[in-house]
């Protein structure tokens, strides 16, 4: 049975033009030289600031990471003056792009409504979203259990099951980022399996969950194999620790190649 890591990372705008290119250099070397027996079950992407798309799909034009937008347009391409459409970026060599995110739904004014149709022009135009989700306040994993199922049931339930693309959940508990105590361990892996246990039997194998929020050097092993992955912020826009969190999903996949034999 393979397995997939999946490692995503936001500059969101912390980056300047010149940083973004630095960091993009920077990582490019470290990921271009991995294994291909590694990179088959490694899933990297990096969502830089728009206007350094170009730069970052440059520099990793010949790796194992893939770039990504970190917001969509959500109407076809039109007359929508200073939006990105979904077939743009596509064009571009984007493959995944990241919609719904707290910020976003907080200080952009994204409801529900505006996240499905940004939904139905990535799918449609053959961009892997990126799904950002949580709770907004602190409550027992039930709870945010409940919470995260029902965001996802708002996205996924109207859709064809049969037909639909692959697709990652970021699971953020939003109260958590950034507090003094973050999210315990365990509250992370309890909600991420069970929301993946959801996802798997009620929409398919082929849509991941990855835990997105305070991230740090032994995370993604005391998380695994309860996620498929992480999606950092600030933590990874030091590029050696970019290459800690590379390495460590590295000992996971070589640990669970050599139970294989």
């Amino acid at each position: 049975m393979s397995i997939n890591v999946v490692i995503g990372v936001s500059h969101k705008t912390y980056l300047g033009y010149g940083q973004t290119r630095a960091w993009c250099q920077q990582v490019a070397e470290i990921v271009q030289p991995l294994p291909q027996t590694l990179t088959a079950n490694l899933q990297l992407f990096t969502f830089p600031a728009m206007p350094a798309l170009s730069v970052a799909l440059q520099c990793f034009a010949k790796t194992p990471m893939a770039t990504g937008a970190q917001n969509v347009c959500a109407a076809d391409s039109g007359p929508w003056t200073g939006e990105s459409s979904a077939s743009m970026l596509y064009e571009m060599g984007c493959q995944y792009v990241e919609i719904g995110h707290a910020e976003r739904r907080r200080y952009f004014g994204e409801n529900v409504e505006t996240i499905n149709q940004k939904l139905d022009r990535a799918l449609a135009s053959g961009l892997t979203p990126v799904i950002c989700i949580g709770e907004d306040r602190q409550m027992s994993a039930e709870q945010a259990t409940t919470f995260a199922i029902a965001q996802v049931d708002e996205l996924l339930a109207h859709r064809d099951k049969q037909s639909l693309p692959a697709a990652i959940f970021a699971w953020e508990p939003q109260w958590a980022i950034g507090a003094p105590q973050p999210a315990s361990d365990d509250y992370i892996r309890h909600i991420c399996r069970k929301l993946r246990a959801y996802l798997h039997g009620d929409y398919g194998k082929q849509l991941q969950v990855i835990y997105g929020g305070s991230a740090g050097p032994g995370l993604l092993s005391r998380l695994w194999p309860d996620v498929d992955g992480l999606f950092l912020g600030r933590f990874a826009h030091q590029p050696q620790a970019m290459a800690a969190i590379i390495a460590e999903a590295q000992q996971i996949v070589s640990a669970h190649q050599g139970n294989s034999f």
